[in-house]
């Protein structure tokens, strides 16, 4: 048995792990890598195996940089099953199909300026073909529920806690007449996250290789609640100053997490009642998606609904989410204090950006962060104290205040991570490090190797173990 790391391999983005047993290739997660433009291209061409050569695919979750290279793989020959859990499998279909429309407009702005050039064409790494094409792979699996995907190898979803149907991956591999259980971790979430259950961890569970993320592994996190209080004081301040709270969130997990809090804070009087608006037309479809699974929220969110006014963790009075692009300029005309949330999460593309041109002269309003903001991106120079910044190729002098919340993210702190690994303490063979980065990866080997486990792989893309 082998396994191969071709994907978030000492990087955070990108996930893609390939399994080699009984001659038979699975692949784990199948994510888009992000980052500059160029050496994206580069990495989400090519797999590390020719695509009808892999007989399984099983996905973690829904964000991008670990689904967003399923078209591309289909593309490529793969026809085979695509497994997921249910919730994940429902927003697996909108999020695809929105990268399918992503990738087919950036090549054809881009190809307008290209063909005056006169220079040579550019096709978009998928379709929307190609993505309606993988969305008809998929094949949904409850959690706990086992299930063949090869010969020789059953695999089961937990609860990873990360976002709504997000899983960590159980493969128990029979091969040459020796049993042994793999697991994958995919992105491990919180304890006490906003509506979400609290991740699965593999101690007690027989773990003889452990993949798992490392992302924060350098940090602990503050307490879910500590983000809770953040995010209420700058509401609170911005709102009864007359300003406006623009926060670029991702439409999945960031998004429905600040209207649960939001909802809470107004239902309590905890901040002013003011408009609420969701501007984002594939925010609203997954928030839609989220309503038809509210079995999954945890109890606290479950217990929210039954006594609530409006019988809904997701929907209060004051909250209006918008689909048309006529709805979203209509919301840049009101003056008076509102919240807008909107996409995307790292304030690159969409019409967060429309918002913040709007209002980067005010400097009564702010724009909130509310998630990690990868190297490059607009919402990174704005974490970082940018004094001016451009939107659509234009350079403007930032007066808007920028805000940071760090309580909210959905990744396990290094304390989690470090719980996580000791589960597996003298049984798991090989632990694997992935989804991280090198000051991640040090710092968690840091902490685990004060407690005796020093052996830890931060394995390189293309890199192969024999298991």
């Amino acid at each position: 048995m082998k396994i191969h790391f071709w994907g978030a391999a000492q990087t955070v983005t990108g996930s893609a792990h390939f399994i080699e047993v009984n001659g038979q290739k699975i692949m784990l997660d199948c994510g888009l890598f992000q980052g500059r433009r160029k050496q994206a291209a580069v990495l989400n061409k090519d797999f590390k195996f020719p695509p009808n050569e892999i007989d399984a695919v099983l996905l973690s979750h829904t964000h991008i940089d670990h689904i967003g290279n399923l078209p591309n793989l289909v593309k490529q020959g793969y026809d085979g099953p695509v497994y997921s859990q249910t919730v994940t499998a429902h927003l697996a279909d909108l999020l695809i199909k929105d990268s399918a429309h992503i990738q087919e407009s950036d090549a054809a702005f881009v190809n307008k300026w290209r063909k005056r050039k006169g220079k040579k064409l550019v096709t978009p790494l998928y379709t929307m073909e190609d993505a309606e094409k993988a969305c008809a792979l998929l094949v949904e699996k409850n959690y706990k529920q086992q299930f063949e995907v090869a010969e020789g190898v059953t695999a089961t979803f937990v609860n990873a806690g990360h976002i709504l149907g997000s899983a960590s991956i159980i493969l128990d591999v029979e091969e040459k007449g020796k049993r042994e259980r793999i697991w994958f971790s995919g992105d491990i979430g919180r304890r006490d996250l906003p509506l979400i259950e609290d991740p699965t961890l593999p101690a007690g569970h027989g773990v003889d290789y452990l993949l798992m993320e490392c992302t924060y592994g350098d940090k602990p996190h503050r307490p879910p609640e500590e983000g809770y209080e953040q995010l209420q004081k700058i509401l609170h301040s911005t709102l009864t100053k007359g300003g406006k709270v623009i926060i670029p969130a991702f439409a999945v997990g960031r998004t429905q997490e600040l209207v649960y809090s939001i909802h809470k804070m107004m239902d309590k009087g905890e901040i002013p009642s003011v408009p609420v608006f969701v501007d984002s037309p594939l925010a609203v479809n997954v928030t839609d998606v989220y309503r038809e699974h509210r079995d999954s929220f945890d109890e606290e969110a479950r217990d929210m609904i039954e006594n609530d006014a409006h019988r809904a963790a997701l929907g209060f009075d004051r909250l209006t989410f918008t689909r048309s692009v006529e709805d979203s300029k209509a919301i840049n005309m009101i003056d008076d204090p509102v919240i807008i949330i909107s996409a995307s999460g790292m304030a690159e593309v969409g019409r967060i950006l429309h918002h913040i041109k709007n209002n980067v002269d005010d400097p009564k309003s702010v724009i909130l962060i509310v998630s990690w903001q990868a190297p490059h991106t607009l919402g990174r120079r704005l974490v970082e104290g940018a004094e001016q910044i451009k939107i659509f190729g234009k350079v403007y002098d930032r007066k808007i205040r920028v805000e940071s919340i760090r309580g909210y993210s959905a990744h396990a702190g290094q304390d989690m991570l470090k719980e996580y690994a000791l589960g597996v303490k003298g049984q798991a063979k090989e632990i694997f490090l992935v989804h991280g980065e090198q000051r991640g990866v040090d710092g968690l080997r840091g902490v685990l190797g004060n407690e005796g486990m020093g052996d830890l792989h931060f394995p390189e893309r293309g890199t192969s173990f024999t298991l």
